[in-house]
């Protein structure tokens, strides 16, 4: 395979580059904010999961039939646009998918919980390096990963939020799956979902949103989860790692199979109309 890869072709949105031979990066370019839209998502990013997939797959098989004990190692890093600071992602391009009729039913479950499931099941180690700001949908994509390593905001602040309480938008069903399958503390969670608190990269280590901190920009950010993804690779090795987690995340994705259209505020207050 050759490299980088660049998906979609006609728009690029997403760069795969493999820059050792066990570790593949995926930058997200959708502007300097990253807004998660339909086209990334679904023409770009899942894509370039199923790409990286495919290459390891190959060098997995290619070690199991030489029996090399060291071969099929791997691990995947995405990163935000590497020519800012500023953000991981922004989220969602919330108001353009939810005036679609047809994103408004069929965004969950055909277009964002695919790559929550791909995410959630990848056969080698995903580690989120987390440049800057992570709102939404983007700390959802985060969780999906195994490892999170974010700014420490010294260079410009960064926060991570979950900030659908702040504009009256419903949370659909898989995202606060992902939040009570990786966030264990209770009060955490109340603080992501109902308060909608924005936390500094300290804060959100303490509540075990992400793994590490790193002083620095966005190339240190990369080169501490370049090391994370050196270290965590060798569990590509036996070709369970992502069998495992099929189970261990099971509820997760078949939660979104229940997201077959979002509630809504409007909806919720009709229901409370009729009712009372």
């Amino acid at each position: 395979m050759s490299y980088p890869i660049r998906l979609p072709s006609d728009g690029p949105l997403v760069t795969v580059t493999h820059p050792t031979p066990i570790i593949w990066l995926l930058e997200l370019h959708n502007g300097l904010d990253n807004r998660l839209t339909e086209t990334l998502l679904a023409k770009a990013l899942l894509p370039a999961l199923d790409a990286v997939e495919r290459a390891w797959r190959e060098s997995w098989r290619a070690a199991q039939s030489a029996k090399d004990p060291e071969g099929g190692r791997g691990a995947l890093i995405i990163v935000g646009n590497r020519a800012q600071n500023r953000f991981f992602s922004n989220g969602l391009d919330y108001d353009n998918t939810m005036n679609t009729p047809y994103s408004t039913t069929n965004f969950m479950p055909l277009v964002f919980c695919p790559v929550m499931r791909k995410l959630l099941t990848f056969p080698i180690p995903t580690i989120a390096a987390l440049n800057g700001h992570v709102f939404a949908a983007a700390l959802i994509l985060s969780l999906c990963c195994d490892y999170r390593i974010m700014t420490d905001g010294s260079i410009r602040r960064a926060w991570m939020c979950m900030n659908e309480i702040h504009f009256g938008a419903a949370i659909p069903v898989a995202f606060t799956a992902v939040i009570r399958a990786k966030v264990s503390d209770t009060h955490a969670q109340q603080a992501i979902t109902l308060e909608g608190r924005r936390f500094s990269p300290q804060e959100a280590h303490e509540v075990g949103l992400i793994d590490d901190i790193v002083k620095g920009d966005t190339e240190a950010v990369v080169a501490r989860a370049q090391e994370v993804a050196e270290g965590k690779a060798a569990f590509a090795r036996s070709g369970a790692y992502g069998v495992i987690k099929v189970e261990l995340y099971r509820d997760v994705w078949e939660a979104g199979l229940r997201d077959l259209i979002l509630p809504s505020v409007g909806a919720d207050d009709a229901a409370a109309k009729a009712r009372l």
